[in-house]
Formats: structure tokens, sequence, C-alpha cells
């Protein structure tokens, strides 16, 4: 089945010289040799390019993303399963969730500077399509399939294991792994909702012991309510309540 995928994306063509530069940069970035840089090409080819080039629709970036979501999902869970021996089930799901989302995706790639190395139509040139969060979050993980299917698993897990610890902050990552008003505000950005608002509902008891109630709205609408004896805590457990119910 490797064998199979491997010689899928082989050619007797050589490169143009063009691409045999971003070839050549692209090998600085992974820090190792590859052995066939047709399938990086296909990982950094942008859809926009397929009707410029008459390439089929699965010439671009998107099957090898495919690939390398499932591959770094499971490397990365390998990667802080050895790192945080001493953690549950539940920290390690958040962790990941954090290391493989979107945006982090996103900030791998243009740390590795692989907006510079896309290929783009000529219809979509000058749009900004390279600075996409989705589109670098995508070239990162076609990156990684590539990877895979070229050098196999060892030689992608280091690459990914490199880029982790250059670029991931783990002491600042876990500290909002339970800030719940922050898990919902990222929540809402990514799902282009309005940000969420809180309103106190309710104060009882004597002023040295109250409990407060908040609601938290989320894109303008009531989500959930909690309580707390802070206004603080009262919406963290709001911000709890809301984040599981949407999510």
């Amino acid at each position: 089945m490797f064998d199979r995928l491997r010689s899928y994306f082989k050619s007797d063509k050589e490169l143009p010289p063009e691409q045999e530069q971003r070839i050549d940069e692209l090998k600085e970035i992974i820090g190792t040799s590859i052995d066939n840089p047709f399938i990086y090409v296909r990982a950094l080819r942008h859809r926009s390019t397929l009707a410029d080039d008459n390439f089929s629709s699965t010439d671009s970036y998107e099957r090898l993303e495919f690939l390398g979501d499932a591959v770094l999902d499971l490397m990365v869970t390998e990667i802080i399963f050895d790192h945080f021996p001493d953690k549950n089930e539940g920290f390690l799901t958040k962790l990941r969730a954090k290391l493989v989302k979107g945006d982090t995706l996103a900030m791998y790639a243009r740390n590795l500077n692989l907006n510079e190395l896309m290929l783009l139509g000529e219809r979509v040139k000058g749009q900004g399509i390279e600075q996409s969060k989705s589109v670098l979050s995508d070239v990162f993980e076609a990156l990684v399939g590539a990877l895979y299917l070229d050098l196999g698993y060892e030689p992608c897990s280091r690459f990914v294991r490199d880029v982790i610890e250059k670029h991931v902050n783990f002491d600042k990552i876990i500290d909002s792994l339970d800030n719940y008003k922050s898990l919902l505000l990222e929540y809402a950005q990514a799902n282009q909702m309005k940000i969420p608002t809180y309103s106190v509902i309710s104060e009882e008891g004597p002023g040295h012991d109250k409990t407060f109630g908040v609601e938290v709205y989320v894109d303008e609408k009531p989500v959930a309510q909690g309580s707390g004896k802070s206004k603080k805590e009262a919406e963290q457990q709001a911000a709890r309540k809301a984040f599981e119910k949407l999510k």
C-alpha cells in the first residue's frame, strides 16, 4: 500500500528550474535530502494553478493535506505522550487540539516560510492567498504528508518534533488549557462569530460571601449560565458550559 502511494507521485520528467529552486529552499527548511521532489511540488501547489497548467483536480496539495492531517495527529500524540508522562487523557487531548488546530499549523507554516514557496495561479496572485491561515495550515499538513510518503515515518516524525520544539511555548499553552473564556473566544473567532460577552444576572448572599450568576452570549445569543464566588469564576463556569455545548 505504502509503495503504491509513493509510486503514484513518481515522474520521469525533470523539474523546471524555477521549481528546482523551490525544492532546494524546501530542503533547507526540512533539513534533509529528499528522494522524490515531485511529491513536494504537489504539496506546494494551490488549486488555483490547476486551470493555468492543465492539471487534474487531484494535482493540488489537497490530497496530501488529507493524508498529512492523519499522520500529524498520530505524531503529535506520540510527542506529547512522551513529553508529559504524568498527565491524563483529558490533558493530552486538549493539548493535542491546541498543537494541531488551524491557527497553530498556519504559524508553523509561516515560521518556515512556506508561504513564500507556494505555487499560485496567475488569477489569484496579489490577493494574499498565501497569507490565509486556512491555506497555510493545509500546506503544512500537505508537507507532512509528502515527507511521510517520500522518506517514511521516522524522518517525518523528526521533522514534526523539531518544528514543535522550535516554535511551541508549552508553558504558555498549558496555562491556557483550562481557561474556558479563552477557548470560547478562539472557538467564536474560528467560526466567524461575534466575540462572547458576559452579563451578571444575579448576586446572592451577604457582602463577604456573595454568589454571582453570569450569562454568556455568543454571536449575541444567550448560550449558557454559570455561578461562582466571584464574577471571574462565574464567567469561567458559563464559558465552560457554552464551549462544551457549542463544540
